[in-house]
């Protein structure tokens, strides 16, 4: 498909890209939303949570969003597309990745950018409901990735399967690693890492024998979490084979359903790889558009609905009209 030629003009102050990602992560409230928790156990006796939220009137359509790394289903950005969504007649149910909820999760393990099982059992969920013709999946920037990754996976998935769109994603992980641990973006990395640390002493207290204070004091970078944690609780050798096998980008090609992805020029998380020009240029399902502003997951509209929100609606409203 041809690339999307983007609209997106926003005020002064939301042209800078750091302003935009730290106004949208830190400051943006959205609020008259309520959220039903339904928690899932996994095949592997783990969990997560879901928070569900309701159109007025069902109308057979489903959104299943999940967030990004360290993120959650009660953040602004999650919450507003939950907002728009239920606003204009969809359902949503919003993941709780593993151990994102508020709750620790059971296992060592936790989640990761490629853990598409987790987001299969959701979905096996939702079609035992029995209550869904169209489900679409919505994710952001590790969210998205997973999702990606997912649509164009060698497996069976569901006809009620119907498109998906991902904003702000790095799907090619290795590269945006690169660009998080440049000093651009290192007051973000503090943050990552921060969190990330915080959950790994949590999870030292489950598995004593499995974590050390000397393994924890070790990690300096985000990468040495990766190659720490993340690699050896998920079964890979080390972090560049996380990265390598769980990238989205290797598996854009194989996707069927309308998928469109929204990566801003001036996010500093994403580097040249992540913005697959070449594959959309000759994709017959997958549309890519590159705002010239938006950060990372830093979209901005007016009466609180992000341009982001509003074109992820006009996206599944077309997929819904012609099916």
């Amino acid at each position: 498909m041809p690339l999307i030629d983007s609209t997106y003009d926003p005020p002064l102050f939301f042209k800078n890209g750091h302003f935009s990602t730290i106004y949208a992560g830190l400051i943006r409230k959205v609020d008259n939303l309520e959220q039903i928790r339904i928690r899932i156990t996994l095949p592997d006796s783990d969990f997560l949570d879901t928070d569900w939220s309701y159109a007025t009137s069902s109308s057979k359509k489903l959104v299943i969003i999940v967030h990004g790394l360290e993120g959650s289903s009660k953040r602004a950005y999650i919450k507003g597309s939950a907002k728009a969504l239920t606003l204009s007649g969809y359902d949503v149910c919003a993941i709780n990745l593993r151990g994102c909820s508020g709750s620790a999760n059971r296992l060592f393990r936790s989640y990761h950018s490629g853990a598409t099982e987790d987001l299969q059992a959701v979905i096996e969920h939702v079609l035992h409901l029995d209550e869904y013709k169209s489900i679409y999946l919505h994710g952001f920037s590790l969210g998205g990735n997973l999702l990606l990754k997912y649509l164009g996976e060698k497996r069976e998935r569901a006809n009620e399967i119907k498109g998906a769109v991902a904003i702000s994603v790095p799907c090619q992980l290795a590269d945006s690693l690169q660009e998080l641990l440049q000093n651009k973006n290192a007051i973000y990395a503090k943050r990552f890492k921060g969190n990330l640390i915080k959950k790994l002493k949590q999870k030292q207290e489950l598995f004593p024998d499995l974590i050390s204070n000397s393994d924890i004091k070790s990690i300096k970078t985000l990468k040495d979490f990766d190659d720490f944690y993340t690699s050896k609780a998920h079964g890979f050798n080390n972090a560049m084979d996380y990265y390598k096998k769980s990238s989205s980008l290797q598996f854009l090609d194989s996707i069927k359903v309308p998928t469109l992805i929204i990566n801003a020029l001036n996010d500093s998380f994403l580097g040249s790889d992540c913005y697959p020009i070449e594959i959309a240029k000759h994709h017959r399902a997958l549309f890519l558009e590159m705002p010239k502003y938006g950060g990372h997951v830093g979209f901005y509209g007016n009466n609180n609905r992000t341009y982001s929100e509003s074109r992820t609606l006009e996206f599944l409203n077309n997929i819904g009209q012609r099916n």
